[in-house]
């Protein structure tokens, strides 16, 4: 069988959200293979009617009317100042009954004794690490470093270069912005904002 033969017969996925992480994330998935692409939907109207030669297929309110054509999504909204609109969509697919499947580049390096949850992606060149936890829904962006024993939980976007050192706790809904490092073993807040090229030290044993 040829990769034609093999995209024809691979599940076929819808993309929820239609800007730059979009397009980056169609680059993954079509160097990883495991899905075939039927369209994008999108919130914002577009001029073009498709985005690399994918359909724009309308907005989330078609999300019902194509389950009966695809079983599997990828939230491909990005993430920098609120977790808010991927959340909400992880939420209604969810409810709809569809499925959220890993997508891990073939560029990353992915620990067996690591774990991904639902609807995350690993991006190009990044690197997870021994016991590193990920939560559902998360972005892990290009040449990200995830450190042995980090957890990073639901809603999260770990940006291009960000290194979380071992140990870190990443709650909900955080943004960690490209080149940032944490110090090891410390925790975010939920929905915190750590800034692009920042040391992130904790918050001095206060209530996290």
């Amino acid at each position: 069988m040829n990769n034609t033969d093999e995209m024809h017969t691979a599940p076929a996925i819808i993309l929820i959200g239609g800007g730059g992480h979009c397009a980056a994330c169609i680059d993954v998935i079509e160097l990883e293979g495991n899905y075939r692409i039927i369209g994008i939907l999108d919130s914002q109207p577009k001029d073009a009617s498709q985005l690399l030669g994918y359909p724009l297929l309308g907005d989330d309110s078609q999300l019902p009317h194509l389950r009966s054509r695809c079983d599997y999504v990828l939230i491909t909204v990005g993430q920098i100042h609120s977790p808010v609109a991927r959340s909400r969509l992880f939420e209604l697919t969810t409810a709809l009954g569809y499925q959220h499947p890993v997508i891990v580049s073939p560029r990353a390096y992915v620990s067996r004794h690591a774990h991904i949850g639902a609807g995350s992606i690993i991006m190009h060149d990044a690197l997870v690490n021994s016991r590193a936890q990920i939560g559902n829904n998360c972005i892990i962006n290009s040449k990200a470093l995830i450190e042995h024993d980090a957890t990073i939980a639901d809603h999260c976007h770990i940006s291009t270069a960000a290194i979380i050192n071992g140990g870190t706790i990443i709650k909900s809904g955080t943004f960690i912005g490209s080149n940032a490092v944490t110090k090891e073993y410390v925790t975010t807040r939920s929905n915190d904002f750590i800034k692009a090229g920042s040391l992130f030290t904790g918050y001095n044993n206060e209530q996290n």
